[in-house]
């Protein structure tokens, strides 16, 4: 029990006493919730931010647009898509929404189920809600910002009042993001009831301040380790990387990424520049145009507007007939294998100035990482397990922009920008007695590295089980001593193989996951966490797939009873994925 603020000998009454301890000790719950200032959002009005994230970037916006909101006589309220239930929301008079879109066009994994009910012919009318929603995306995919869009539209079409058109925003987002805030907050403000909403108080804990070091403003951070796991007959280079995070004052958790600002490859700045012979100190906005490309600009990979441009002046049948055509497929079997040198030498009528091919090109954006280290155990360092993209295409070697500039021009003891890039939604379990279900084939173990480091820092209780593969055990198992002393340790209680390669019947880590599905089933209902991490595009899908089954079968469920169980694992924050 607290001791009281006013002691017994302090020359008061006791009806003083009493009524001083009790004010002192309400302000001090405030300064606690409020970081140390005294509450100031009691009697402002509420704003519900609804949040649909995949990798953080919707998080830290709404975290921007809750700090701002005081300013505008509102108290923020964020909440994740998912969390919120439509009986709630049509309750809601202010209402923003950020979100991102995952893969072709797709709700991103915590809104997934929020969609499934907002676009169900039973979703409710939503006449009292006044909204406004912002998008994030990738114009390079198809269904730019289709998530943002679609829940925009089915707001609308439930009677909602659009008090704000939507924007949708391209990869460099901050700037834009920031404008849509002063002129969603003060636009929302006037719409619904003007009485402070009740228990609309302070946040609960003072918000973290937000690191200096961002994509604009990378940490220069000195590569301490570069180290190949990957073994002398392996198809694969996978690489570990250490990043010192020397003075930087970033702290990270298990679960978040660390985001690298490549360069390009000298040597394909000076073939696109050889190509269209322009001299390398040509000026561009007050640069020589070898350090725009090298630093400034995506060559890798050639975008829609340069493809385009380039089929107006190329006299190719097959490359016209693509882009008449407009068909997804097509176009990314055309430009298999091909960087933007290769597209330019497709004609020797394909020529541009240099200001003309710098306005066709895309800002070169960073890569994202999952940290595979935890600050318990390396509170100095950030560890990246990367694989080292390389092919060789058209008489010339290629490589992946970020993962040959980190192996080949940074090295040991390099420099490489760096910034952290949160992410809240996917972390090892709170309760350290939870049991801890892992699914990541190749570099997808990185996480779940740094979660082993966490639970093993915490003394946590909780049984942890890894589902891990690759091609062959002889060259592929990365991380294996670790992982083994991990498992000899009791860390690791379970840990199951999966190499494809090494018999001729295919075995992946679903192939485990069944083979081990009473077990699995039984982690689960005694509160078991499920994660995966990897590729989007089959191995997550394939896993999915697997867990309904497994659940159907040692449920004894129908696939719509299975689908209930994964959708509640879901809502419950038990099953999280980390896919790309």
């Amino acid at each position: 029990m607290q001791a009281p603020f006013i002691p017994d000998d302090a020359p008061f009454s006791e009806d003083q006493r009493s009524w001083l301890n009790g004010f002192f000790a309400g302000m001090n719950t405030r300064l606690i919730a409020t970081g140390g200032a005294a509450d100031a959002t009691a009697d402002l009005l509420s704003v519900d931010v609804l949040v649909g994230t995949q990798t953080g970037n919707s998080e830290s916006v709404a975290d921007d647009l809750a700090a701002a909101a005081a300013a505008h006589g509102l108290h923020a309220n964020i909440q994740a898509l998912d969390d919120v239930e439509l009986d709630a929301l049509v309750a809601m008079e202010r209402v923003l929404v950020v979100t991102s879109t995952y893969g072709e066009g797709e709700m991103p994994d915590n809104a997934e189920l929020f969609w499934d009910a907002l676009q169900a012919d039973t979703a409710p009318r939503m006449e009292a809600v006044n909204y406004a929603v912002l998008g994030l995306g990738d114009t390079s995919y198809d269904g730019f910002c289709q998530a943002a869009k679609d829940i925009d539209s089915r707001f609308n079409q439930l009677g909602a009042n659009r008090i704000k058109d939507g924007l949708w925003l391209d990869v460099d987002f901050e700037d834009g993001a920031a404008e849509w805030i002063e002129e969603a907050l003060p636009a929302i403000k006037p719409f619904g009831d003007q009485t402070a909403a009740e228990g609309a108080a302070a946040p609960a804990a003072a918000k973290k301040e937000k690191s200096k070091w961002n994509r604009k403003n990378p940490y220069p951070s000195v590569v301490a380790v570069n180290r190949n796991l990957s073994g002398n007959k392996s198809a694969k280079e996978i690489r570990h990387y250490e990043f010192a995070l020397g003075d930087s004052g970033i702290e990270y958790s298990a679960g978040d990424a660390l985001a690298v600002q490549p360069l390009n490859s000298p040597e394909l700045v000076d073939g696109i520049l050889d190509r269209l012979g322009i001299d390398a100190g040509a000026n561009v906005g007050g640069e020589p145009i070898h350090s725009v490309l090298t630093s400034q600009y995506e060559l890798v990979t050639p975008n829609k507007e340069l493809v385009a441009r380039v089929g107006q002046m190329a006299e190719q049948e097959d490359l016209n007939h693509v882009i008449e055509n407009g068909d997804k497929e097509q176009m990314e079997h055309y430009l298999w294998n091909k960087d933007t040198l290769d597209l330019l030498k497709i004609d020797e009528k394909v020529n541009f100035s240099a200001s003309e091919f710098v306005g066709l090109l895309k800002p070169l954006q960073h890569r994202a990482y999952s940290i595979s280290s935890s600050p318990k155990e390396h509170p100095d360092h950030i560890h990246l397990t990367i694989g080292t993209v390389r092919w060789n295409s058209f008489g010339r070697q290629h490589g992946g922009v970020a993962s040959t500039f980190l192996a080949d021009r940074v090295g040991d003891e390099g420099m490489s920008g760096v910034f952290l890039s949160e992410n809240k939604s996917f972390r090892p379990p709170a309760d350290l007695d939870a049991p801890m279900i892992m699914v990541g084939p190749g570099t997808g173990v990185a996480p779940f590295r740094a979660f082993l480091q966490d639970r093993r820092a915490d003394g946590a209780q909780g049984k942890n089980w890894l589902f891990f593969g690759d091609q062959h055990k002889a060259d592929d198992f990365i991380y294996e001593d670790e992982l083994l002393d991990m498992q000899s340790q009791g860390v690791l209680h379970k840990l199951d193989l999966a190499f494809s390669r090494d018999q001729s019947e295919k075995i992946y880590v679903q192939t485990r996951m069944k083979e081990h599905g009473k077990d699995l089933y039984a982690w689960l209902e005694e509160g078991g966490y499920f994660y995966v991490c990897g590729d989007a595009t089959r191995m997550a899908k394939d896993v999915d797939q697997a867990l309904h089954d497994v659940i159907a079968e040692h449920g004894g469920l129908t696939d719509d009873g299975a689908r209930d169980y994964v959708n509640g694992l879901k809502k419950e924050k038990r099953y999280l994925r980390d896919v790309y």
